[in-house]
């Protein structure tokens, strides 16, 4: 079994392990991190459930080796929040109900916060064009569109309050 020495930087944290080269990025934030917020669900790269931020890019873990990530840094749905404190877009989620099981969450709170901070004046088919690559079976995607477009809009204007 080949091993490679990795550094990664995740979630703010510096992190030096050895992995196994077929060890997906996934498995390795799970299995050797265990932040467990990032989850499997197809393990093909279609249902977005594991997508995660690599170097400012939503990206789906479960398509990448960790031993690719060797110098990147990486974001996870664990560093959304301020402690227990919940940031503009997963409290929208909370306001609109924008989850009901919560499995695929995380993968749309990763795949949101990157298009919110490259997009952050959406329009509703910006959106719905954004979380095309993410499947949920339980909300319709109604109010998942509907809680992004208000976090854009609280996010837009605590960027005002700041700015004066």
């Amino acid at each position: 079994m080949k091993e490679r020495q990795i550094r990664v930087v995740v979630n703010g944290r510096p992190y030096e392990r050895t992995v196994e080269v077929r060890k997906t990025l996934a498995d390795f934030l799970r299995d050797d991190l265990e932040l467990t917020g990032t989850h499997l669900g197809c393990e093909h790269g279609v249902c977005g459930a594991c997508t995660v931020i690599v170097d400012g890019a939503a990206v789906r873990s479960c398509l990448l080796f960790a031993a690719q990530m060797n110098g990147r840094e990486i974001r996870t749905v664990e560093s959304l929040a301020n402690g227990d404190r919940l940031n503009p877009l997963q409290e929208a989620f909370w306001e609109h109900h924008g989850l009901q099981c919560g499995f695929c969450t995380p993968g749309f709170l990763m795949t949101l916060t990157q298009f919110l901070q490259d997009c952050p004046n959406p329009t509703e088919p910006q959106v719905r064009e954004a979380i095309a690559g993410n499947l949920c079976r339980c909300t319709g995607y109604k109010n998942i569109v509907a809680a992004a477009l208000a976090a854009a809009d609280k996010m837009a204007a605590a960027s005002l309050k700041t700015s004066r």
